[in-house]
């Protein structure tokens, strides 16, 4: 049956980068998928200055092209704290989406912005319905984190593998379409620093579990899974 899948992150690019291979196969298997960066305001962002609005515009538009739904909230990066107010602002989202498998940012990060976004998305997402006062609102019945690269995460240990072999092509295509545009230049895969990260984790982690590429997540439950 298809599912709803909800995908959450601090930036623009934080779901394009963490688990993109992850949700283009989701949208191949007729899953709807929805991502929400809570930092929408870029006015801050020396890189796209003045191209503030086209950067969501080329967000929401890529990720559109790919069956996804993408939406901001209106946030700018170090102007918000973890406070009910924004906790709730996300938890009316979750419960309008009504999510069957919800993906977080790793809580120990070294952008600051990470960390919050995380302890803010990790509320809403367990207390949707005490956060809205909506009674029908639901936690999914699962909840992942995701790490962000070498330069992000700080000691994230994977429970679960997911082999994106299959979407790799797909993934550089999506994640080096958007760094192309806020260089405001033709993408390049060969020369692009977040492909080559990305490529460079993904091939790690796909040799500990045996295959080409791979995205990893631990599970905020402990899952009871079978062995046949």
């Amino acid at each position: 049956m298809p599912k709803t899948i909800l995908a959450l992150g601090a930036h623009y690019d934080d779901c394009p980068f963490g688990i993109p291979g992850i949700l283009l196969q989701a949208v191949r298997a007729h899953h709807r998928v929805v991502i929400l960066s809570l930092i929408g305001d870029y006015r801050n962002w020396p890189p796209v200055r003045g191209r503030e609005p086209a950067l969501r515009d080329k967000t929401v538009q890529m990720a559109a092209e790919r069956g996804m739904e993408m939406r901001f909230l209106d946030h700018a990066s170090m102007g918000f704290e973890a406070t009910l107010e924004i906790k709730r602002e996300v938890a009316r989202v979750v419960a309008e989406v009504r999510p069957d498998t919800a993906y977080l940012l790793w809580p120990r990060d070294r952008h600051p912005d990470h960390e919050v976004v995380s302890e803010i998305c990790h509320a809403a997402l367990f207390q949707p319905a005490r956060l809205t006062g909506d009674d029908n609102a639901r936690s999914p019945s699962q909840v992942f984190w995701y790490d962000n690269g070498p330069g992000h995460t700080i000691d994230f240990t994977p429970d679960t593998y997911v082999d994106v072999s299959a979407e790799w092509p797909g993934v550089v295509d999506w994640l080096g379409g958007l760094m192309a545009f806020v260089r405001n230049q033709p993408l390049d895969p060969a020369k692009d620093a977040a492909v080559e990260t990305k490529t460079v984790l993904a091939r790690y982690r796909g040799l500990a579990c045996g295959v080409r590429h791979a995205e990893a997540l631990r599970s905020v439950r402990p899952l009871a899974r079978s062995l046949d």
